[in-house]
């Protein structure tokens, strides 16, 4: 089944000009190869003797650099710039013209040291970097800058700039070759998760279509005892807590329902998914949808509530950027007069890393009320566990002909709230301007979350190189695209 590919691959730029210490040059490849290896990056460069000082100096070497990237076009994920000096900001911007990968950009620049500035060290880096950036921007080429402006490259701070930028190259990569599976329709309860394909397809993602009635039909064919079902009984019961009063023959349907989904899953190469979890598959085959998506969720597979795609979509990036599994929560309930503070429910398909302890499997409450508790077995239930956490969602703006989005990061708390289900309560900075963003601008009512601190690369990845128009919270910024 897919997973994330978490490897990344990125080709590497040694900027210098001639009448500098080539020594520089060849100190700079070492200290950034270190630092990649360190990150478990792989790095495409020509071998250090193809050019002089293992650099890109002048145009004949930007034009070999850019065959050898053009040679493992589809396998590297970014360029990083590395100046360690003035650097030839026109064989630079040639390299990476000629190359056509149009993939993230990373531009870096050598620290001088103080008593280092003589003609035999010094590097003039800090203002080759403005000249560099500046052909760039003629090219029409968009990059990612440092934490500096110029930095150490074998400090700490670079290495956190890599790993950043890594993430945001995953970030790009998995969401231009998105495929994401449509499980069923959209309930017909819900118009706010309508969403547009051929804007989707447009920025590189596939939706993958399927009628409930052939999931239902495969499960339904699936024996109780044949072994993928008893090896996802086994999944099962160490994913959670199952109560007493929960029928084995319930959580064998669930099992039974789980190896059907993720082997169509399989069959479609999809990378996440959406399923119509209210209310045909409770009616027509007699559990809840929401432990299966909380496990594909648990292994970086995202999958969406009420088929809500571009949710789906949302969740995806923001497991591209982490690494972690995300959830799709509603914004559902104020908590007090608490202005910053709200609840984040969703009925139960929290991956359980992401509610940060075991939970407990049960059936639905809500639905359950509607349909019968006895066919609503698979909710994922828990109160999410305090620490940091960023949102991100996406919508197909049909209207404007376009995707837009909203970022930021905010945290969980450890607040008492005597709700079933899955329950996240939720602090975010000037809570009620970005509400009144998401009703101003008529985003859906679901967001995903995930665990940690990941906007900073989201913000690149969407807003800079998929040109997406984005709303970042905490700038209170609103990105063109």
């Amino acid at each position: 089944m897919p997973a994330i590919d978490a490897r990344v691959s990125l080709g590497l730029i040694i900027g210098s000009r001639q009448f500098f210490n080539g020594e520089l040059a060849l100190g700079a490849r070492r200290d950034v190869l270190d630092q990649l290896g360190r990150l478990g990056i792989a790095a495409h460069i020509l071998p250090v003797d193809a050019t002089r000082n293992g650099a890109v100096e002048t145009r004949d070497e930007a034009a070999m650099t850019a065959r050898m990237f053009s040679g493992h076009r589809g396998s590297i994920d970014g360029l990083v710039v590395v100046l360690a000096n003035f650097g030839d900001e026109i064989a630079i911007a040639e390299t990476i013209r000629q190359a056509e990968l149009g993939v993230p950009v990373l531009v870096a620049a050598c620290n001088d040291e103080l008593d280092k500035v003589d003609l035999a060290h010094r590097r003039d880096a800090f203002c080759g970097k403005i000249s560099v950036c500046n052909n760039l921007y003629q090219y029409g080429i968009p990059f990612t800058d440092t934490t500096s402006h110029s930095s150490t490259l074998a400090s700490a701070e670079f290495r956190d700039d890599l790993d950043r930028f890594a993430r945001i190259c995953r970030t790009v990569r998995g969401l231009r070759r998105a495929r994401i599976g449509c499980i069923g329709a959209r309930p017909a309860a819900f118009n706010t998760v309508r969403f547009s394909e051929k804007l989707l397809q447009a920025s590189g993602i596939t939706v993958v279509p399927v009628d409930l009635s052939e999931i239902i039909a495969e499960a339904n064919a699936l024996a109780d005892n044949d072994p993928a079902t008893e090896a996802m009984l086994a999944r099962i019961r160490g994913y959670g807590r199952i109560p007493p009063s929960i029928h084995a023959d319930k959580v064998v349907l669930q099992a039974r329902l789980s190896v059907t989904v993720e082997r169509w899953m399989e069959r479609n190469a999809c990378d996440a998914s959406s399923i119509q979890c209210w209310t045909s598959v409770e009616d027509n085959f007699g559990c809840a949808a929401c432990l299966s998506m909380s496990m594909m969720g648990e292994r970086l597979m995202a999958s969406a509530c009420e088929a809500d795609i571009a949710g789906a979509v949302s969740m995806h990036a923001l497991a591209l950027a982490s690494g972690a599994p995300p959830a799709l929560l509603d914004w559902n309930n104020n908590y007090g007069d608490r202005a910053d503070t709200c609840v984040c429910t969703h009925c139960g398909n929290f991956p359980k890393s992401f509610i940060g302890e075991q939970p407990e499997i049960a059936n639905l409450g809500v639905i359950g009320t509607v349909v019968g508790a006895e066919k609503c077995f698979g909710a994922v239930k828990g109160k999410v566990q305090p620490g940091p956490m960023t949102y991100f969602r996406i919508s197909t703006d049909d209207t404007a002909g376009r995707i837009k989005a909203y970022l930021g990061q905010g945290r969980f708390t450890d607040d008492p709230f005597a709700m079933d289900g899955g329950i996240a309560v939720t602090e975010v900075p000037a809570l009620r301007r970005l509400l009144g963003h998401i009703c101003a601008n008529g985003f859906e009512h679901h967001v995903a979350m995930v665990r940690g601190h990941y906007a900073a690369a989201v913000d690149e990845a969407v807003a800079k190189y998929l040109r997406w128009p984005l709303y970042h919270h905490a700038a209170g910024i609103q990105q063109p695209g």
